[in-house]
């Protein structure tokens, strides 16, 4: 009976957290293009709900109710699969992201994670890297040739930059001595305890391999509109073509956001001046400003060309990974 009340459990989370992320990815989609407006001088949405509040609803229901074409002569299976192995990775990555401190209520304990791995930061980002057969399937099993370069331009990108943001967590690593991302914030106590003091070359990599792993501008390649049409998500339409940018420019950019709160900047950790749910509201007002900064910098950066973002990523990005990991290694040897 507890085996079963622990299962229950888990899925009770699991249909929370799933649902819970579809109706944030669809109400950040407004909170882009309110931001967009502005940065740009325009209203944004408006006319659908008060000041455009059920604009996301219309356009799920849009994108639902739409109908879905399928090419003749494109690989079925493949090109079915390329659309949930780019958004599923990115929802469960959800499951190790720790969002506050363990509190209780009404004699509950409740905890803001599904679970609590010690490899948490590994299974992350191994979750993370599967999105790319998603681009590749969706670019190779469309049988046109928009689609493929738009692939093949993307899986450059997200190859390049994956290398990077993968020896740019090394450092937060070293100086917290675990992977799990839990006890990553519990080592970053105080205010000059955060590792974004300590790992500042760290986290810029890291935050240039958010922009190129979720498409962002300026790293956006793989649309390119003037070159590729809409890049490798061309021959989609319906609920398949409006997967790809949901898991990509909000679920992913969401999920990455978090992750890099907990790994420089403390996570939940905060003065407690908003009583038991003090943790939860500080992880969330530093989520909110790093994914700000990201829509900040994609609605005003011009896009780069393909060459220049994989030179960034391999001869810029990479060897600052190195520099820093011998850095932080010397100084974790110091203090030892």
């Amino acid at each position: 009976m507890e085996l079963i009340g622990v299962i229950l459990g888990l899925v009770v989370k699991s249909v929370i957290f799933v649902i819970g992320m579809f109706l944030l990815a669809a109400y950040l989609t407004l909170v882009e293009r309110k931001f967009a407006g502005h940065i740009q001088q325009r209203p944004g949405p408006l006319h659908v709900g008060f000041h455009g509040l059920l604009q996301p609803i219309a356009d799920a229901l849009k994108v639902i109710t739409k109908e879905d074409l399928v090419p003749d002569f494109v690989d079925k299976l493949l090109f079915y699969m390329a659309s949930l192995l780019a958004f599923v990775p990115a929802i469960m990555i959800l499951a190790v992201i720790p969002f506050g401190e363990k509190i209780t209520l009404f004699g509950y304990e409740l905890k803001p994670y599904i679970t609590d791995l010690n490899v948490g930061l590994i299974l992350a980002l191994a979750l993370g890297s599967i999105s790319i057969y998603g681009v590749i399937f969706a670019g190779w099993a469309s049988n046109s040739k928009y689609p493929m370069i738009g692939g093949l331009r993307k899986a450059a990108v997200l190859i390049g930059y994956e290398v990077a943001l993968g020896f740019a967590l090394v450092g937060p690593i070293m100086m917290a001595g675990s992977f799990s991302l839990r006890e990553i914030v519990e080592a970053q106590q105080g205010f000059f305890g955060a590792f974004i003091w300590y790992q500042p070359i760290a986290f810029i990599v890291f935050l240039f391999a958010i922009l190129a792993e979720t498409g962002r501008t300026p790293f956006d390649v793989q649309e390119a509109e003037a070159e590729l049409v809409s890049g490798y998500n061309t021959e989609y339409s319906g609920m398949k073509f409006g997967l790809f940018p949901l898991a990509e420019w909000y679920i992913a950019t969401f999920v990455l956001s978090a992750i890099a709160v907990i790994l420089f900047f403390g996570g939940w950790n905060g003065p407690h001046i908003f009583g038991p749910f003090s943790s939860y509201i500080w992880f969330l007002l530093k989520l909110g400003i790093v994914f700000m900064f990201l829509l900040w910098v994609h609605w005003t950066l011009p896009r780069y060309r393909v060459d220049q973002i994989t030179e960034l990523a391999w001869k810029v990005m990479l060897p600052l990974t190195f520099i820093n990991i011998f850095l932080t290694a010397f100084i974790v040897v110091i203090k030892g």
